[in-house]
């Protein structure tokens, strides 16, 4: 299995819009969610040069993103498919429409405090949103 095979998995796990998922399987679109709704990452050029930065980087595959706002400032949770397949299995965990995802989470205002880890988002109408 590939990565990108395996992010479509996932995008089906997470419950998301076909055509969005579709849209990552035609033509590697990653689309990036605020509060459910969906955009294409590439609409977004500081968004889409990070994206393409952490790919290089590290030689993950960004399947998907979500944009908020918190406490600390604006963040853009990068999911993402490690290139270590034996790491793969426990990249999403679900329990009804609630995920604990694997992410690249990039602080914008401070770049230095972005970090791998965990994140959890609910789905809901193709999209998902973060929980904090």
């Amino acid at each position: 299995m590939t990565q990108k095979e395996k992010a479509i998995e996932l995008l089906k796990q997470l419950d998301i819009y076909k055509p969005y998922i579709e849209g990552f399987r035609k033509k590697n679109y990653v689309c990036f969610f605020e509060r459910y709704g969906g955009y294409w990452a590439y609409q977004n050029e500081e968004l889409a040069a990070k994206i393409n930065e952490i790919e290089r980087k590290y030689g993950c595959l960004v399947y998907a993103a979500t944009h908020d706002f918190c406490s600390i400032g604006e963040m853009y949770s990068l999911l993402i498919i490690t290139k270590y397949p034996k790491e793969w299995d426990g990249l999403v965990e679900t329990d009804g429409n609630v995920h604990t995802c694997f992410a690249y989470v990039w602080n914008k205002g401070d770049d230095w405090c972005s970090e791998f880890g965990s994140i959890t988002v609910k789905s809901w109408g193709g999209g998902i949103s973060r929980v904090y």
